[in-house]
């Protein structure tokens, strides 16, 4: 066996032979000279807090109640709540977001017709529908026009998802591995918060630290061409990756640091303190961040679900929409709330579905709040059951760029990219319902 294997280093032949990737690897890939010029726009929005409903929450159980529909759609919750905001109603297990409507606005007619994971994903974060072209998602773009090439600075990269991947899709599409998000893992409502790349487990800093200085001591190419530009490279790659380890950064994922009352309030689950790292991370300045909130592919006792998930979200995502709004962040932070679709509005009682919803991609629900977007207002009409899209329909580019625009992005710029193509960061489409100016 090599030593290379009982040492588990990599020396920097194979380093340089593999690439180095990750969130202090990206130094080492040569950057696209993507020429994203800045807009002219004038931008209201500095960050992005992106929750992402992955599998699809049902729009009747949350943001569009349907009490008059009978049991067969609203099913147990057939009694929706006021809000803060004459005239608007949510669902029954919400109370919190109820006493906050003030501050976001309801999209109550999104729509894409897309009823399968993949391909809706795709079509909610890109604003296209699938072709030959795989297409970066919004927090690539942002990652693009808002990142390392126009002075970002920040701690950590500025594209972060909390926790794992989406997995549904690539989301940097053809712009590579630099636009990539930086996965945490882990769970921030552990102690320590484990953050891949940052804080190994098991491993103390005195053991890190001695596993540096043996590399460096079996480091004999790296010493007999000491000015080699590649090494170059991978020295500031490492410097930069044991300054995450060790410095700033490993701090700005210490959720230690808060106070026990604030963690709380937001709820001591993943899902609430994903919320708070994400208010930490925007007020350190990173442009975009996603929280992959996993557990909403209902198809089976959707109601036993619901009755577990929806007072989590209420407090979690309540407590971070009044926080961000207490420090000054909300007015330059955007709170986007959504799926890849809804769940079907007729409840499927029999076996094996047992009282679950199915994918809806015909008529669902958003969230948005913060970066210029108006509160208190409501976006669209869905019908009596919300099954069809009654009144001003939204499809995806339509909300995507008008977030774009309150970025300072223009969505009818050109997408620039390594192959030379001719497109936009969004595209023109006949599927349009216009841009959010009412909300706007």
């Amino acid at each position: 066996m090599s030593k290379q294997q009982t040492t588990g280093f990599m020396t920097r032949r194979e380093a340089l032979k593999r690439g180095l990737l990750g969130a202090a690897g990206l130094a080492l890939i040569d950057p696209l000279r993507l020429q994203a010029r800045t807009a002219p726009l004038n931008p209201r929005a500095r960050s992005v807090i992106q929750i992402w409903m992955w599998g699809g929450p049902s729009h009747l159980d949350t943001f569009d109640p349907k009490p008059d529909a009978g049991y067969d759609y609203c099913g147990p919750f057939n009694k929706p709540i006021p809000t803060n905001v004459e005239g608007i109603q949510i669902g029954e297990m919400l109370p919190l977001l109820a006493q906050r409507a003030d501050k976001y606005s309801i999209i109550r007619s999104m729509t894409h017709g897309i009823n399968a994971h993949e391909t809706a994903s795709y079509a909610v974060q890109t604003g296209r529908k699938p072709g030959r072209l795989v297409y970066p998602c919004v927090g690539a773009v942002v990652s693009l026009f808002k990142g390392y090439d126009h002075g970002y600075k920040g701690l950590v990269p500025p594209y972060v998802v909390l926790t794992q991947p989406q997995g549904r899709f690539s989301e940097a599409g053809f712009l590579g591995p630099r636009y990539k998000p930086f996965a945490t893992g882990s769970d921030p409502n552990q102690t320590p918060f484990v953050v891949e790349g940052i804080v190994a487990k098991g491993i103390s800093d005195n053991r890190q630290r001695s596993r540096r200085e043996l590399l460096h001591a079996l480091d004999s190419l790296g010493k007999a061409m000491p000015e080699n530009p590649h090494f170059e490279r991978l020295d500031r790659c490492e410097e930069n990756a044991y300054g995450m380890m060790f410095g700033d950064a490993r701090k700005l994922f210490d959720l230690s640091e808060e106070k026990d009352e604030i963690r709380e309030r937001y709820g001591r689950n993943t899902f609430g303190q994903s919320c708070l790292m994400a208010r930490r991370l925007v007020e350190h300045g990173v442009p975009y961040v996603t929280i992959n909130y996993k557990g909403w592919d209902t198809h089976k006792q959707h109601f036993e679900t619901m009755r577990r998930k929806l007072p989590e979200m209420d407090r979690g995502m309540a407590t971070l929409l009044q926080d961000l709004s207490d420090r000054g962040l909300l007015e330059s932070t955007i709170i986007w709330w959504s799926g890849e679709f809804g769940r079907g509005p007729k409840i499927q009682w029999d076996p094996p579905w047992n009282g679950g919803r199915s994918h809806y991609g015909k008529c669902f629900c958003a969230v948005v709040a913060g970066g210029g977007f108006k509160g208190g207002r409501v976006v669209g009409a869905s019908n009596e059951k919300g099954t069809e899209v009654a009144e001003r329909p939204v499809y995806p580019q339509d909300l995507l760029g008008s977030m774009y625009e309150l970025l300072g992005i223009d969505p009818d710029d050109p997408l620039p990219n390594p192959r030379g193509l001719q497109v936009k960061v969004m595209p023109p489409s006949e599927e349009s319902g216009g841009r959010l100016k009412e909300i706007m």
